[in-house]
């Protein structure tokens, strides 16, 4: 499994610097919107939706990302959209998650993988004009996420979330934490422009809600598996399972960092 994920891995991250990097905005948005897309189909799975059900979810999801990306990107409803997506993420999703909530609506569903989906690629949207400034943030996350790991595996004693996902513990979310302030420092001191609108303090709590908010992504998207009786949202990616198994962690965390980003002008 280990050797599957870091060949899937080889392979995928020199495609996605170079689409980040090389590509002009237009390219940008159809390539991250086909992984949206992706994803939508195995929200659509994880639902429990037919065939019908889930091209009629994919087709109002490309229909939402076409007109999202018809606007222009300083228009003022799109801060107003992440505003209301990380306020979601910080409380309903942790709502949903303490009450371990059984949603079967269709139209629940449809909305919350609205919401998973698309300000996430409206984040990315927003932060490509500044290609090494989002690879930064997106680096919070997996910075977070590995720290996470060894941490948990070290020190691991205090269950974080045992009904949801038995392996992650409160050590190493605190390993996360300390992995994320450790590369902000080295960020401010060799990098500083990617994040010169912040000060130091600002910004470390930046990149700590941005890691937290991750851990709640990761979690909601371990209960949505969870509730549907799967290991993986799909088979993609040998070694990692699917789209969403990927980019669950950001699409929590990435429309913060796009309404940070927008805050400092």
């Amino acid at each position: 499994m280990l050797g599957r994920r870091i060949l899937t891995a080889i392979v995928l991250l020199p495609a996605a610097l170079a689409a980040l990097f090389l590509l002009p905005a237009v390219g940008w948005r159809i390539a991250s919107g086909i992984v949206i897309l992706i994803g939508a189909d195995e929200w659509a799975r994880l639902a429990g939706w037919q065939a019908r059900g889930r091209t009629t979810f994919i087709l109002a999801i490309a229909i939402s990302l076409l007109i999202a990306g018809a606007m222009p990107v300083a228009w003022i409803g799109f801060p107003w959209i992440l505003a209301l997506t990380t306020l979601l993420w910080s409380s309903v999703v942790l709502a949903w998650l303490r009450g371990g909530w059984h949603v079967r609506s269709w139209w629940a569903m449809a909305l919350t993988g609205w919401w998973v989906l698309v300000p996430a690629w409206l984040a990315t949207v927003m932060l490509q004009a500044r290609p090494g400034q989002l690879l930064a943030l997106m680096a919070v996350v997996w910075i977070a996420d590995t720290a996470a790991y060894f941490a948990g595996r070290r020190f691991g004693r205090r269950k974080l979330a045992p009904g949801i996902s038995p392996g992650k513990t409160w050590e190493g979310v605190f390993g996360a934490l300390a992995g994320v302030a450790v590369y902000y420092v080295l960020l401010v001191q060799f990098a500083p422009t990617l994040l010169a609108g912040f000060g130091f303090l600002s910004g470390l709590i930046l990149v700590g809600a941005l890691a937290t908010l991750g851990i709640v992504g990761d979690l909601f998207e371990s209960w949505m598996k969870r509730v549907a009786g799967v290991k993986d949202s799909g088979k993609l990616l040998p070694g990692h399972g699917g789209v969403l198994d990927r980019i669950d962690a950001l699409t929590a965390s990435l429309p913060l960092a796009a309404l940070a980003i927008w805050m400092t002008g």
